[in-house]
């Protein structure tokens, strides 16, 4: 089976040329602080819907936010 996950840090630096804190982005994503963080060390693998959401957010294209493993 697929998984997403994040590219090492892709997220966090998205997140901070966007200015926003790991509060922000779980508040407007709908997900927790610690499950931000976790995708943002790659720990943790991401659903599609949530994937989307989140380069929506961020205004990535998703290649540039994730890997598929």
């Amino acid at each position: 089976m697929l998984k997403i996950r994040a590219k090492s840090m892709a997220i966090a630096r998205a997140r901070a040329v966007k200015g926003m804190t790991q509060k922000d982005l779980a508040r407007m994503s709908g997900l927790s602080c610690a499950y931000i963080s976790l995708l943002e060390r790659s720990v943790k693998s991401v659903g599609p819907g949530t994937a989307k959401k989140l380069c929506e957010l961020l205004d990535k294209p998703m290649d540039e936010l994730f890997t598929l493993e």
